[in-house]
Parts: structure tokens; sequence; C-alpha cells
């Protein structure tokens, strides 16, 4: 299992509050709706910031993305689906800085604490 993890931040000018609208109200559900880009993914997770947080943590940065996938071959099949370019890319580009986003790809954890 690999996971992408993105550090989110809202387009300049947009509210935060209607940042967080968009995804999750319009961003989640169309790639759940869209099942050539649905398959390739194990979960999809949304990270609001915690509100009254904004003085914790790096500044400027609404939120986190966690996207499971069983393989990095899964993760490039899911971008390169003409339904990610012609729905989800252009739709980012409605709520998301994308030159402010922060994003890699990881492996299972090493857990330290917990189980």
């Amino acid at each position: 299992m690999v996971k992408l993890v993105v550090l989110l931040k809202r387009k300049p000018g947009m509210s935060r509050e209607d940042f967080y609208r968009h995804w999750q109200k319009k961003h989640g559900p169309l790639i759940r709706s869209l099942p050539d880009l649905a398959r390739h993914i194990v979960r999809y997770e949304q990270h609001r910031r915690l509100p009254g947080t904004e003085d914790l943590g790096s500044e400027g940065f609404d939120g986190a993305v966690v996207q499971w996938f069983n393989s990095v071959d899964d993760f490039t099949a899911f971008v390169g689906e003409p339904d990610y370019a012609k729905h989800v890319y252009p739709d980012e580009e409605r709520f998301l800085d994308r030159d402010g986003l922060v994003w890699l790809m990881t492996e299972e954890p090493q857990v330290v604490i917990g189980d």
C-alpha cells in the first residue's frame, strides 16, 4: 500500500469556508462519481485544518489529503485517466493554489507508538 499525502492551500482570494465547501461537497464527490478514477483509489481522506489552530503548525495550509493506492502504478494510472484531465484537474484549478501544494508518496508506516 502507498499513500499520496498532500498539504493543501486554497486559491488566493478564496475564503476558507468557500474552500472547504468546494473541497468537501464538490471535489470529493466528483472523484467518487467517476468510476474510471475511483477504481484506482483504496481510500480517500480529507483532513480540514482544525478550527482555532491557525496559529499552530505551518502557516497558510488549509488541510491535507491522504489517498491510498495499492501501488505507485495505480497512482500513475489514476492521474493518467482521461477523466482526471477532463474533470478533476480543471476542478482543482477552481479552488486550489496548485503552486502552493506540498506532496509526496509514502509507504506503509513504521509504527512507533500504538498498534
